[in-house]
């Protein structure tokens, strides 16, 4: 049954509401109420729930359409039910898709202070303009319809009404949440950059779902106006949107019938309350922080909570024990229908700064159809902010980048995809609480025309679901499709974030360090799979396994300090003099043969002691031990990726280690923070130039030293500073 089980318990809550309310010693018009804040509850969570957008002043819209539809009826459609309610929503959907294209571009609490802010300023239009709306009085002297001789003047005749309407409206709710459309909301709420780089004009989608939100909630605007046979400024008010949020929260967001027990329950609390205090908004609001700190998932996450015990549940195997070895060879619908003779993928001058960083200065690179393109080079090469440069995460200030032909330079993340660019991401890039096949179908659904549909349920679109199967098992999933993406292990999940790039069906195919986290048989398996691919879509490859990189890769680009220092097959990379300097260094023998004097005293004053770091379920540092002395320079060596700057962050306290011993003299410093370890005296200069770029070079050190007198460690002044660093004076 799943969710349609929803819809029987609505249909059944219906019906049985105004007798339990009855028995409560409520009337049929508190009834009619529950009903009309659940259809504006269910209205919100659009937005608030499914598309991770919080709207502190929705109530705007309510009150809009209610003010409308008043109007109309008192102006232009005297005794009507339906026009003005027509009116209305048409206002509503106008008003709301110019307000929702303004206020989209901005994320997070400038969105919701923006709509807060709407809601202030139409309160105090409808508070003020008197001869339009009735000032603090309102409009009154609304009639409800009569049809087929049947008079809806009875609170039983409208309740019916209103509960055969607002079932409709459930419908095709359940029917909206479980399309492609409602699909990519949810997508959207998970990880909204994920799905702009498979595809999703993501603005385009919470448009949809502001205004189909706002339209549904002015809905239910009018049928209160309606009940109450008027209508004030109120449910304009901030203090109302405050009151239909904590009603979605308490009922419980994440469920599609949360919200409407939400609003029952706020209901029945007022009126019960009501008899005997007046303050019982004053209960309410204590009651709705009770359950954001204990119970965020609402009454239906506490009922799933108490009721767990006697409900088992089925628990897919997220250790990848279940899973099945993919096949090495790309499905036909992947395979590009036509092959290019000369390159594929230009990139001419590019170049990107941040800052006073040239993080990327003069990158040019060909790439040929049909071939393994790696991009290799130290931490800090600029490889990534290349790949960010050819997928539109980042616009190039100079430069052009062409696929097949076509410009794709300076364009957004999903038109660079559509255009047929797809990538996988250094740090996975997954939606973590949807299902393995939930995240493959979201990719290959980007590319069907069917995307954008509000009604047909996802499943029902077979071709999409073919070739989820198909992703799925050429990616070796199988077996794991029903689990979390976020319960994988690192390298299932490492996997799962190449599948999404291949869903893209992509021209060419970005990978930035596929093989990282797997075990060595996945690493062989995964470079054979890469390499096949190759043979049939060109794929450019970002690794720190440079044994692995040669014998695979047909051509190499090597980056240094953000500039191309070789571009051209792998004997030029590996042949070149730059090359090995830039990873073995210059001179390093004579260096090593030269004798020389230690200044390293006998006292050990960092030790560490079986270090255990790790990163999610990646295992980064394993048993790590070794002393630092007084006057001691140890040197950290290493390939990319072994683990040097996760064991600094580990002994600064930026990642703290899951087991061992890091000692600073005598004191522990294993489980401190990092302002406590570095007010003992653990001073660290970060890989990324850790500044603070609104302030003085003089502030800087102001922070960095001056108010870092703690007793512990060597104190410069400033005299000792400027004679190390020159330059720093100067600035």
């Amino acid at each position: 049954m799943g969710e349609r089980r929803d819809l029987l318990v609505a249909a059944l809550a219906l019906g049985a509401l105004p007798f339990a309310l009855a028995a409560l010693g409520m009337g049929v018009t508190s009834a009619t109420e529950a009903v009309i804040f659940a259809l504006a509850c269910m209205a919100l969570n659009i937005l608030v729930g499914y598309t991770g957008l919080t709207s502190f002043g929705h109530g705007a819209w309510f009150g809009l359409a209610a003010y409308a539809a008043a109007i109309a009826q008192r102006e232009l459609f005297p005794g009507s039910f339906v026009l003005p309610i027509a009116l209305a929503l048409a206002v509503v959907f106008g008003a709301s898709f110019v307000f929702g294209f303004l206020i989209l571009r901005r994320r997070g609490v400038y969105f919701s202070l923006l709509t807060l802010a709407l809601s202030a300023v139409l309160f105090s239009i409808a508070f003020r303009w008197t001869e339009v709306t009735g000032g603090e009085n309102g409009l009154g002297g609304i009639k409800r319809p009569e049809w087929l001789g049947v008079s809806f003047e009875s609170a039983w005749a409208y309740y019916v009404l209103v509960s055969v309407v607002a079932f409709v409206a459930l419908v095709a709710l359940w029917r909206f949440h479980r399309s492609p459309l409602g699909s990519v909301l949810v997508a959207i709420r998970e990880n909204e950059q994920r799905a702009r780089f498979l595809g999703y004009a993501t603005n385009r989608y919470k448009l949809v779902a502001f205004v189909a939100s706002a339209g549904l909630t002015g809905f239910a605007g009018t049928l209160l106006l309606f009940n109450n046979r008027m209508t004030s400024a109120e449910p304009i008010s901030v203090a109302f949107s405050g009151e239909l949020l904590a009603m979605v929260i308490i009922g419980g967001m994440r469920s599609f019938l949360g919200p409407a027990i939400g609003a029952l329950f706020f209901v029945v609390f007022r009126d019960a309350l009501s008899r005997y205090t007046e303050n019982w908004l004053l209960y309410f609001g204590l009651l709705f922080v009770v359950f954001v700190v204990y119970s965020p998932t609402g009454l239906v996450g506490l009922y799933q909570r108490v009721t767990a015990r006697w409900r088992p549940r089925t628990v897919e195997d997220a250790a990848m024990s279940a899973r099945q070895a993919g096949a090495v060879t790309l499905p036909d619908f992947l395979k590009p229908r036509e092959h290019a003779d000369g390159p594929i993928l230009v990139a001419s001058s590019i170049a990107l700064s941040f800052g006073g960083i040239r993080a990327v200065r003069d990158f040019s690179m060909r790439m040929r159809d049909r071939v393994l393109h790696a991009l290799i080079g130290p931490n800090g090469a600029g490889k990534t902010t290349a790949f960010n440069l050819i997928s539109g995460m980042y616009a190039p200030q100079q430069g052009t980048i062409d696929l097949a032909g076509r410009a794709i330079a300076g364009l957004p993340p999903e038109a660079v995809t559509q255009a047929g660019v797809g990538r996988s991401f250094q740090i996975t890039n997954l939606f973590p609480t949807l299902s393995v096949a939930e995240n493959v179908r979201l990719a290959v659904q980007a590319r069907d025309r069917r995307r954008f549909d509000f009604w047909r349920p996802t499943g029902a679109l077979a071709d999409v679901e073919s070739r989820t199967a198909e992703v799925v098992r050429t990616m070796g999933l199988s077996g794991v499709e029903r689990a979390q993406a976020g319960s994988l292990s690192y390298g299932g999940q490492r996997l799962l974030d190449m599948a999404l790039a291949l869903g893209t069906q992509p021209r060419v195919l970005l990978l930035d360090e596929p093989l990282a986290g797997l075990a060595a048989a996945e690493r062989e398996r995964v470079g054979r799979l890469i390499k096949d691919v190759s043979r049939d879509l060109p794929v450019l490859l970002v690794e720190h396994d440079i044994d692995r990189v040669f014998a695979l890769a047909d051509a190499v680009t090597v980056m240094n300090d953000g500039a191309v220092l070789v571009d051209g097959t792998v004997e030029d990379a590996r042949g070149s003099p730059e090359v090995q300097a830039v990873y073995i260094g210059s001179g390093a023998h004579a260096l090593a043969g030269k004798p020389r004097r230690s200044a390293a005293g006998e006292d050990v004053l960092l030790a560490l002691e079986g270090v255990n770091t790790f990163y999610g379920k990646s295992h980064i540092l394993r048993d790590v031990a070794f002393d630092v002395r007084e006057r001691e320079i140890v040197a950290l060596l290493g390939r990319n990726g072994a683990g040097k700057s996760t064991l600094l962050k580990s002994i600064v306290g930026i990642a703290r280690p899951g087991s061992g011993s890091i000692r600073l003299g005598s004191e522990e410093l294993a489980q401190r923070t990092s302002a406590q370890i570095a007010r003992l005296g653990v001073a660290y200069v970060p890989q990324g130039r850790g500044l603070f770029a609104g302030m003085t070079v003089a502030e800087n050190l102001e922070l960095g030293r001056l108010r870092r007198r703690t007793g512990q460690g060597v104190h410069w002044d400033d005299e000792r500073l400027f004679a190390f660093f020159p330059r720093i004076k100067q600035r």
